[in-house]
């Protein structure tokens, strides 16, 4: 989920209950599920919109929804290119750093 691991997101959990505490965070949850709902029907009013202002002037809507699909598609396939081109680099370790005999002695 996002590259995200299961440590990761246990930190990022603990850092949220500590910043907000137990009694804000269902206020917060419950605050930015209301968001997301407007936020998808408002693009669902826009939608509606346009198809019917299309629909009014002749326009063929099905061609215009295959182009966004079609735009829609190679956006996701770009993505997957540039997340595969990119794996190598982030997963490469570096290089190891010459380790020197005994210990390391400081001056005074």
């Amino acid at each position: 989920m996002f590259g995200i691991g299961g440590g990761e997101l246990i930190l990022i959990l603990f850092v949220v209950l500590m910043l907000f505490g137990s009694d804000k965070i269902p206020d917060i949850a419950r605050t930015m599920g209301k968001a997301m709902a407007q936020l998808k029907n408002a693009t669902n009013d826009i939608k509606s919109e346009i198809t019917k202002g299309a629909d009014a002037n002749g326009l063929n809507t099905k061609s215009i929804t295959d182009f966004t699909g079609n735009i829609t598609q190679e956006i996701n396939k770009a993505k997957d290119n540039l997340l595969k081109d990119a794996s190598p680099i982030v997963e490469t370790p570096k290089a190891e750093t010459p380790q020197s005999e005994g210990p390391i002695k400081r001056e005074s």
